[in-house]
């Protein structure tokens, strides 16, 4: 915390984002941290949701405000029936928890309709923009 307040950054701008994997070990350690980070205003998404070892039974622990949907089952939305059930269980649980949902991997308008037929609104992916260099980003936001 020492270092976003040297930096002068607004705590509450700052979402931290966190793979399954990184809290499997310390579970309770991990959202003990995370608590004290939570209390500056500090917030946090769980990335590649989906694809790891989720346990419901600590997803309603953390302290989270966004659920990102792994590119994985954005993928084949539209293609395997499986995939678009499992993106809408995914919105329907992170809305009944309180969450954002995000999807990773949007990469075709279809992709982006169906989302939002589920409730997702938020999404990236090349759709939006592909990686580039920051000036490059700051002349596309300036240009909006």
């Amino acid at each position: 915390m020492h270092a976003v307040t040297e930096a002068g950054i607004d705590a509450r701008l700052l979402k931290l984002e966190l793979t399954e994997s990184m809290m499997l070990d310390k579970v309770d350690d991990c959202i003990n941290k995370m608590g004290q980070l939570k209390a500056t205003g500090i917030q946090f998404s769980l990335d590649d949701f989906g694809t790891g070892y989720s346990s419901l039974a600590y997803l309603t622990r953390l302290p989270l405000d966004q659920l990102k949907i792994d590119q994985s089952f954005v993928h084949n939305l539209g293609v395997r029936h499986s995939d678009g059930l499992i993106v809408q269980t995914i919105v329907g649980m992170a809305r009944s928890l309180g969450l954002e949902v995000m999807a990773e991997g949007v990469e075709t308008p279809i992709q982006k309709e169906l989302l939002a037929q589920y409730g997702c609104e938020l999404y990236q992916g090349y759709l939006l923009a592909r990686p580039a260099p920051v000036a490059q980003l700051e002349a596309l936001l300036s240009a909006r």
